[in-house]
């Protein structure tokens, strides 16, 4: 199909024409948005040899922190720079930034210089996610949007699956600059179809951009990110660091919202928000965000230390979670697409995945590895049913003129969610251990590590009690995840905006 096919003029109700849009669209964001979330999780099989091959155990978790600040801040700089001088384009540099990084990581002879190169790799991977999601605003007819976010949904599901599996092949085959490697080829496709995608005229005014509004952004964000990185650890004697890192943050948010609202091309939208549905959408892609994550994130630990099972079982047991997540958004999609109804689909879905969740905490233990594993497959199937109906609202009422400004946005928020999801089941988690047993912290960190076979040394007795406590530390993990699902049924329930 030749490159010059209007998009604009195709008709969303003739099967030929979806057919061809999907064609000529998807390719070129759908292979962005896998690059971006492959590479967040893909590294992280690798740090181990990273760590091994440098000598600094203690400083490598800074290969993850610098590429997540900089792909946070460096979203909504993208949606606002796109709606100035094109998304097309701006996805073209977001990509070679990318590759070039990635080249930068690989070749890394010391932890500075490899740190350094995420951050730059951060910086190109923000705008994938960002234009991905602006491009389609801007290519798909606004019923056909479902079908697109939905399949859109289910990549990033499969590349957060996919990215550890790979990563860890990688490294044991190749070594660890090879997870880096493997983004060139990808990179390099990903180009090429882009290219092929339409030039179009439909830009904003380009005034000048708020460079002032991205100091604030920045002073916000980093000590966000690094304050809740060092509160999931419980630690006592960084309390005065988190609570420093915590008031820049919060007094930088105050400065940055009251700047924004005072200027005429702002670099977050916060005009936006003004509109009800627009926050709620916003509200409800930060939790869905953060109750994916925490469930990535600690499910696989849940599995291993109380359930027994080996890493490569684990990977097997979260499959039916992820290829739930997945399914739900493409079936989210296609409802979204033939009915036009938005909101009632996760007002409805998410009361189910409550439901589930709650089940999880109430009988995680007298649950099998395998039933709950099932079981939070349940609940994500129709959590699923979030990110279309957040990013559809969004794009919608944004307006064709700020599609970037309003993915932007969505990411934003997906991404602070996250992080914030984490950070506090993590917080519950540990805090309900401690509050039981002091040592069951320490217990439960070297199980983590070694396997079950950290609590031989125990007591009959006292293993069993353990058993007990850090079972009780999960249940309450699951009820703080459970909380996020009834938040985002809270605000699907009250949108004003409830159909295309």
């Amino acid at each position: 199909m030749s490159s010059n096919i209007d998009t604009a003029a195709v008709d969303p109700d003739t099967a030929t024409d979806q057919r061809q849009l999907f064609l000529l669209v998807f390719p070129p964001i759908m292979l962005p948005i896998f690059l971006a979330v492959v590479d967040s999780t893909i590294v992280t099989t690798a740090l181990p040899a990273m760590a091994a091959s440098f000598g600094e155990v203690q400083r490598i978790s800074w290969v993850v922190i610098g590429y997540l600040v900089a792909n946070t801040i460096a979203a909504p700089v993208y949606g606002r720079l796109a709606d100035m001088f094109g998304r097309r384009q701006l996805m073209q540099m977001a990509i070679a930034l990318f590759c070039a990084a990635s080249i930068g990581c690989a070749l890394s002879t010391s932890l500075p210089m490899l740190v350094l190169a995420r951050v730059l790799q951060g910086l190109g991977g923000g705008g994938l996610m960002t234009l991905s999601q602006a491009l389609v605003g801007e290519r798909v007819p606004l019923r056909q949007r479902g079908h697109f976010q939905g399949y859109l949904a289910a990549v990033i599901v499969f590349a957060s699956t996919f990215g550890p599996v790979a990563g860890g092949f990688l490294t044991e085959a190749l070594g660890w600059p090879s997870v880096f490697w493997v983004n060139l080829p990808v990179g390099f496709l990903a180009m090429a179809l882009v290219r092929r995608l339409p030039q179009t005229n439909d830009v904003g005014s380009r005034a000048s951009f708020d460079g002032l509004g991205l100091v604030w952004l920045v002073l916000c964000i980093a000590p966000l990110l690094l304050g809740l990185d060092q509160m999931q650890r419980l630690a006592v004697s960084q309390a005065p660091l988190i609570a420093g890192l915590l008031a820049v943050a919060v007094i930088s948010a105050i400065v940055l919202v009251r700047h924004e609202r005072r200027i005429g091309s702002p670099l977050i939208p916060v005009r936006l928000l003004r509109d009800p549905s627009i926050w709620r959408a916003s509200a409800m892609a930060g939790f869905s965000g953060g109750s994916l994550t925490a469930l990535v994130t600690f499910l696989p630990i849940y599995l291993q230390v109380v359930g027994g099972a080996s890493p490569s079982a684990t990977g097997y047991l979260m499959l039916p979670l992820t290829a739930g997540v997945g399914i739900g958004s493409i079936m989210a999609g296609r409802l979204i697409s033939v009915t036009g109804r938005t909101a009632i689909i996760p007002g409805l879905s998410f009361l189910i995945t409550l439901t589930a969740y709650v089940a999880a905490g109430v009988w995680a233990a007298q649950l099998n590895r395998a039933e709950l594993a099932w079981l939070i497959a349940a609940g994500g199937f129709f959590q699923g049913t979030a990110m279309p109906v957040a990013q559809i609202t969004v794009q919608h009422l944004a307006g064709p003129r700020m599609l970037g400004a309003a993915a932007g946005l969505v990411q934003l928020t997906r991404s602070l969610g996250s992080a914030l999801g984490v950070s506090i089941v993590g917080m519950v988690l540990f805090a309900t251990l401690a509050s039981s047993d002091s040592h069951a912290t320490t217990v439960f960190a070297d199980m983590v590590e070694q396997g079950k076979s950290a609590m031989v040394q125990l007591p009959a007795v006292a293993q069993e009690a353990m058993q007990s406590q850090i079972v009780s530390g999960f249940r309450a993990a699951f009820f703080a995840i459970a909380t996020f699902s009834a938040s985002i049924s809270l605000l699907a329930w009250t949108m004003p905006f409830r159909r295309t």
